[in-house]
């Protein structure tokens, strides 16, 4: 086996003596090659000399510069901070909202507490974060002549917002208040009512006990996008050894700086327990109050409240008419799909009883063609997108709402009606002619209006594609609705629809 080796061995060592050799070669060609050049420098007029050197340090220092960018670290960008909506305009929508018989009560009482703040001239503090981070014991430990809040070692005891006036040092006062905790399970009511509150106060405080999880630095960086101050409380501080303190603390400072104003480890007391072994040999457990340690944040919201709340509520006024905006634009939205949806149901029905009036033959295609025309742009106006006459023209011409150009479609969609509502097969051919009008003004209505929702725009191309998936399979319950209303013509009492 050795004699096997010593060639292997003895290629490896001519391999690295080879390229050892290149590697010299090359240094002292480099040596060189600067060597001659500093000479045709130095030997170059002085006119001629300064801008090549000139030129060489302008290259370096733009090399240096390049792998500096590249090799640094990226930083972490801040989100962006929104651009707050202004209040009379707010104002202004929220009362056409209410005209449009909207249920507009919640937003106007926003807005009514968003003006008893701003009136009382008192500083408010949202102690925020998730369950079991001791939110209720730190403000029990703030505001210490006030009722302490009620705390339960199993976490989500808090199941409202409740107000605690707080008295620092300096003899200034806050309004504490203490918030549901974020992270319980079935919830999502309560972590609403946290939010809000969130949204309302001056200053934010969010607790945590350890580390950040990936959903509080999704809550920490959603607060920090209102641009309203925010305090990162470190809490049952005392928990970690030296140690583990100065490397917690050191990574939640590097990763959130410039997020939070300030980055405050306290310890809001509680109970503690241990066992002290007596001289007799017997073991004593003690339970008794720890002292809490709040002082860092004490001062903290002292430097806020010496400035007072008419410095600190235009970032609270702008976070509070977002969330106002926010919500005002989902019922908006929720608005305009009610209403379209009686649109498409009348304008159904109409279509309905002009193709069972149709006698003359061609007759129907003028009288779909303009309500279908109509139909869209009533839609149009409820979801608020500008059309041209030309576009919903043409997007009635691709898809051919004439019985003569759809006759398989037509003929298809009535067999699944007459299927749902056997009812309709005794009425005669007129009641098929309408069956079929009826499913494509209802799918024609409901593409567009989804479109136009979802978009903010007039697609043709996407309302053709969605109106076809629509006749392709239409489902039983658009079949059942449309025959109703074809029955209801038959009968005479949807005519004045």
């Amino acid at each position: 086996m050795a004699a096997n080796r010593l060639p292997l061995r003895l290629l490896l060592i001519a391999a690295l003596a080879v390229g050892a050799a290149l590697a010299v070669g090359l240094v002292v060609g480099a040596l060189n090659s600067v060597l001659e050049f500093h000479a045709r420098v130095a030997a170059m007029p002085l006119w001629l000399r300064l801008p090549l050197i000139v030129a060489a340090a302008c290259a370096v220092g733009g090399l240096g510069l390049l792998f500096w960018r590249l090799a640094r670290p990226a930083r972490r960008r801040l989100p962006p901070l929104r651009e707050p909506p202004q209040r009379a305009e707010v104002d202004a929508r929220v009362e056409a909202l209410r005209q449009r018989e909207v249920d507009t009560a919640a937003l106007e009482a926003e807005l009514h507490e968003l003006d008893r703040r701003r009136a009382d001239g008192e500083v408010y503090v949202a102690v925020f974060g998730e369950i079991s981070t001791g939110k209720s014991s730190l403000i029990g430990a703030l505001a210490p002549d006030q009722e302490a809040p009620a705390t339960d070692p199993r976490g989500g005891t808090t199941r409202q917002v409740a107000t605690y006036r707080g008295r620092l040092a300096s003899g200034r006062t806050l309004i504490l208040a203490d918030v549901p905790g974020t992270g319980e399970v079935d919830g999502a009511a309560r972590e609403a009512l946290a939010r809000d509150e969130a949204l309302r106060a001056h200053v934010v405080a969010v607790v945590a006990a350890s580390d950040l999880t990936a959903r509080q630095d999704r809550e920490l960086r959603w607060l920090a996008g209102f641009g309203k101050p925010l305090l990162l409380v470190l809490n049952k501080i005392d928990q970690f050894d030296a140690a583990e303190r100065q490397a917690l603390i050191g990574a939640l400072e590097r990763r959130y700086a410039g997020l939070v104003a300030a980055l405050v480890p306290v310890s809001a007391g509680g109970l503690e327990r241990f066992e002290r072994r007596l001289a007799d040999g017997r073991v004593e457990r003690i339970e008794r109050e720890r002292l809490p340690a709040v002082e860092p944040l004490a001062a903290a919201l002292d430097r806020y409240a010496a400035h007072g709340a008419a410095a600190l509520e235009p970032a609270r006024e702008a976070a509070v008419l977002t969330r106002v905006e926010e919500r005002r634009a989902a019922l908006e939205r929720e608005a305009a799909a009610r209403e379209a949806d009686a649109i498409v149901v009348r304008y159904t029905r109409r279509a309905v009883v002009g193709a069972m009036a149709a006698v003359a033959p061609g007759s129907d295609l003028v009288i779909q063609g303009a309500l279908g025309t109509a139909l869209i742009r009533e839609l149009a106006a409820v979801h608020g997108v500008p059309v041209r006459e030309l576009a919903v023209d043409d997007l009635l011409k691709r898809l051919g709402l004439t019985v003569r150009n759809t006759t398989a479609v037509v003929l298809a969609i009535a067999g699944n009606a007459f299927k749902a509502f056997p009812g309709l097969g005794t009425l005669g051919g007129g009641v098929l002619h309408a069956v079929a009008y009826g499913l494509v003004f209802d799918s024609v209505g409901r593409a567009v209006s989804a479109s136009l929702a979802e978009k903010a725009a007039f697609d043709q191309a996407d309302a053709e594609r969605r109106v076809r998936e629509l006749l392709a399979e239409p489902g039983r319950e658009r079949l059942e609705r449309v025959a109703r209303i074809v029955l209801d013509a038959v009968r005479g009492d949807g005519a004045a629809g």
